[in-house]
């Protein structure tokens, strides 16, 4: 019987090297299309925008190979208490500001998971 596990160590191990930059490029392309078009829509889709235009430039530092790992990991656990703090008993924080805490931490959270 194939273990789920098998097959991900082993498309692991035939990984390219780049791959996370490979990956970070193409989620990069992904968000900047969002970003542009929900720009252009404007209106509510604003929010969408402030969410995905926070995520371009850790995409980029990324797809370079210019992100700090360890220093992601760091900010990453910080805008979660932040993100803890402003919503523990009320919802103290605005929608845009909302949007771009979460967009950050997934941004950072899914890179983190990519790498390990």
């Amino acid at each position: 019987m194939i273990k789920l596990t098998d097959i991900l160590n082993e498309a692991k191990q035939e990984a390219p090297t780049g791959a996370f930059e490979v990956f970070a490029e193409k989620r990069l392309g992904g968000a900047e299309k969002i970003t542009d078009s929900s720009k252009e829509k404007g209106g509510l889709s604003m929010l969408t925008y402030h969410h995905y235009n926070v995520k371009l430039s850790y995409y980029k530092k990324a797809a370079e190979g210019k992100l700090d790992l360890e220093a992601a990991d760091k900010e990453y656990k910080d805008l979660l208490k932040q993100l803890y703090t402003a919503t523990k008993s009320t919802m103290s924080i605005e929608q845009v500001a909302f949007q771009k805490l979460v967009g950050k931490i997934e941004v950072l959270g899914e890179l983190l998971i990519k790498h390990k």
